[in-house]
């Protein structure tokens, strides 16, 4: 699939909607779903021509499949090929050990959904197109932000070839960690580092390996390995910056010896990493911007508060941000105009959580991932540690962190239109 380029002919049309979204991962396609659910005319402009992309986030939490469920959707999401892990597991040195335990917890669902983002986004995007107020743009890549008296009012973007200008009440940038948009909206953002970043790849998988996800922990190695029926979606930690360390043959060759020596009954599978090609690296980042909006301009998701991988809460605090959203904005979108206020009560809403859920990743990351890289702590946390989470009450709030967070969304009561005929 080629990408659109900038230097391209523009095309002198214009378009209209109450809202427009760029961005159509978990807080775009979310957000227009609610939206459109609401009656609210919403185009939603996503830069690929599908959603089929690996090595991303997939991580779905109880306080997601809720959300699904308070949509009446729940059991039709679920129906999604996924795999479901009631605890979360870390092989270390010296045997097995679980790091939280969904089972002990009090909600409808206890357990953690490892499920292909495509998946996800392909589901809630058909059922955003149940009603009429939805549209998404494929291949349409945001570039700027149209701006009248200090006001956002829209967007420009590019789509086969041609420029466009799509005028809206809200435009919302749900556009990831390097958001155009909130760039170009001059909103500052903090940063906070992370010592680590991702290798992934893939290895394929036998019937007789273990039949569930899990993470490998080792004095200066970390490996998490994600089951997928047929193969491992597999990340290999590393210190921040060090790829380049990587990038030779001798390099390949340590790498696949490392893995060997963490996980033996790979036996010889990872030969399947032929080249450096076969392994995509991500930049771990960790950050949060220090106003969400303007006038007439709101971001959320990735494009307010890149997440650590820690946890694996990325696509949850994403889905959690559009509910919020959703729910504060739809009747001022109805009504045309959306004003400071209320685009400030979606960030002082959301942004608490966020800061929460940030500063534990930095205390795992500092704490625990960063001497355990360095080498300098094997692949348990400290015995006192261990021992204060045995105790039932703890091991419980930190498995609700895990599985809800810290202000989780609901999606009841919010207004719906009638679909499609045909449709639902």
């Amino acid at each position: 699939m080629n990408e659109p380029q900038d230097t391209q002919d523009t095309q002198d049309t214009q378009d209209t909607a109450q809202c427009v979204i760029a961005g159509g991962g978990p807080a775009g396609a979310v957000l227009g779903w609610l939206l459109a659910r609401a009656g609210v005319s919403v185009v939603v402009l996503e830069k690929h021509g599908d959603f089929r992309r690996d090595f991303r986030g997939d991580t779905v939490h109880s306080s997601t499949i809720q959300i699904m469920d308070d949509l009446g959707v729940g059991e039709e999401f679920l129906a999604i090929p996924h795999q479901r892990e009631s605890s979360v597991l870390a092989v270390t040195d010296d045997g097995e050990m679980s790091l939280a335990d969904f089972g002990s917890l009090r909600i409808t669902y206890p357990f953690i959904a490892y499920m292909p983002q495509w998946d996800l986004l392909d589901f809630v995007a058909s059922q955003a197109r149940q009603y009429p107020g939805f549209r998404m743009e494929l291949n349409a890549r945001a570039t700027g932000l149209i701006e009248e008296n200090g006001r956002v009012v829209g967007v420009r973007y590019v789509q086969d070839g041609q420029e466009h200008e799509l005028r809206a009440a809200l435009t919302v940038a749900a556009d990831g960690r390097h958001s155009v948009l909130r760039q170009a909206a001059g909103i500052p953002v903090r940063t906070f580092g992370t010592p680590m970043d991702l290798l992934w790849f893939r290895l394929t998988r036998k019937d007789t390996d273990p039949g569930r996800t899990f993470a490998r922990l080792s004095r200066g190695s970390m490996v998490a390995m994600i089951h997928r029926e047929d193969y491992w979606q597999a990340a290999y930690v590393i210190p921040k910056g060090t790829a380049h360390n990587w990038s030779d043959a001798a390099g390949l060759d340590q790498f696949r010896q490392t893995l060997e020596r963490l996980i033996p009954w790979l036996d010889g599978r990872t030969q399947e990493i032929r080249t450096w090609e076969d392994v995509h690296e991500l930049d771990v980042r960790l950050d949060r911007a220090e106003r969400w909006y303007r006038e007439g301009f709101l971001a959320i998701g990735d494009a307010a508060h890149a997440m650590s991988v820690v946890g694996g809460v990325g696509i949850n605090l994403a889905v959690q941000d559009a509910v919020a959203a959703a729910r504060i904005l739809t009747p001022a979108l109805l009504n045309g105009r959306v004003g400071g206020r209320l685009l400030a009560k979606v960030q002082k809403r959301r942004s608490l959580p966020t800061a929460m859920t940030q500063r534990l990743q930095r205390t795992i990351q500092d704490r625990f991932l960063t001497p355990l890289l360095a080498g300098e702590v094997a692949g348990r946390p400290p015995a006192l540690l261990r021992a204060v989470f045995r105790f039932g009450p703890l091991q419980r709030a930190k498995a609700r962190i895990v599985a809800v967070g810290f202000r989780p969304e609901r999606a009841t009561g919010l207004p719906v239109v009638e679909r499609i005929p045909g449709n639902g």
